[in-house]
């Protein structure tokens, strides 16, 4: 195994991959922790976490961008350190898509100036949270980047890392510091927080909550009423739920589950989050991808033995749901649907 992983990466390293991809039959990775009955309806007995690219620095941001009956879909995802979005085709393989993805600046900007999360507007476009350019971007249909925000009263973002769009067209997103590149220290941050955002079809910026000391990944619940937010810091690694008021601001948050415990005995931090239509919540922590039933029970985890970083929910019918594991780009095959699948 260790073996088919390595070749499947020079493949992709060397090129060989980017212009075709003669196997289906990919390699697996990790296995299905099932800690309550509920986990086998969501994920079959048997089911297998597939590696279908690999070769990357780092992973993140997954978003499927559907097709239709005569041009399948594809995934999209970024490569933060290597400051590009790569594209998947299935049967094809890797291309490259957007380079440079989220920093355009000359001068060195550390580690991970690439662009981090991705999600498509209500019009099929990309949107970016860009690390190095500190802003949230939107890649317009023939008419390059355009800026749809990159500072709160005057002060520069630190870094937008993941964002959710609500139906009526807010953008809810979170703002760390871990694409500065010396991070919290960094002598270019300009805020002296964290925040959760809500940015309005307008343009109006409206900070939800600074009470977390490193938002990253966030989602939506299906009815709107409940907006997730991850916590990654090794000293309060948590998942949250907050209630989403009927004005758009946001009302007292709880605890959904702390895998504090968990940090440093299994590798990775809570990060990005996935919702299938059913409510179930799919969250990316320590050890791989956490599974919570619609009422919010910790029934399993898709366990990678890398750090997993995101995930979203794609394929023709939306029941595969992709994995930015490290290197990896994965997936596995569940009973569900995703939140954003369009038939």
């Amino acid at each position: 195994m260790k073996l088919q992983l390595l070749t499947f990466g020079l493949m992709l390293l060397t090129g060989a991959a980017v212009s075709a991809q003669d196997t289906l039959n990919f390699p697996h990775l990790g296995e299905v922790l099932r800690f309550q009955p509920a986990m086998n309806q969501i994920i079959a007995e048997g089911a297998k976490i597939e590696v279908v690219a690999s070769g990357f620095d780092w992973t993140e941001g997954p978003v499927w961008v559907p097709g239709t009956k005569e041009k399948p879909g594809y995934l999209l995802f970024s490569d933060i350190p290597r400051n590009a979005v790569y594209r998947w085709d299935e049967g094809e393989g890797i291309s490259l898509y957007l380079s440079p993805s989220g920093y355009t600046g000359v001068d060195d900007y550390g580690a991970e100036p690439g662009c981090n999360g991705l999600m498509l507007d209500s019009q099929g476009q990309l949107v970016s949270c860009e690390h190095g350019d500190r802003r949230i971007s939107v890649l317009t249909h023939g008419g390059g980047k355009r800026t749809l925000v990159d500072n709160y009263q005057g002060k520069r973002l630190n870094s937008p890392n993941d964002l959710v769009f609500h139906s009526n067209g807010d953008l809810l997103f979170t703002d760390p510091p871990y694409g500065l590149p010396n991070r919290w220290d960094d002598p270019r941050r300009e805020l002296d927080f964290c925040g959760v955002y809500r940015l309005k079809p307008n343009g109006e910026l409206t900070l939800l909550t600074k009470e977390l000391a490193r938002p990253n990944g966030i989602a939506l619940s299906p009815d709107e009423k409940t907006v997730y937010v991850t916590q990654s810091d090794p000293q309060a690694a948590l998942w949250m739920a907050y209630p989403l008021k009927p004005d758009g601001s946001l009302g007292k948050g709880r605890v959904i589950h702390d895998a504090t415990r968990d940090v440093n005995k299994l590798p990775g931090l809570p990060d990005g989050m996935a919702v299938a239509q059913d409510g179930t919540l799919f969250a990316t922590g320590p050890g791989g991808v956490y599974v919570f039933t619609p009422d919010e029970k910790f029934v399993g985890r898709i366990s990678t033995g890398e750090r997993t970083a995101n995930c979203t929910f794609g394929g023709p019918n939306g029941d595969y749901l992709y994995l930015t594991a490290d290197m990896y780009i994965c997936r596995i095959k569940t009973n569900l649907v995703g939140l954003n699948h369009k038939k």
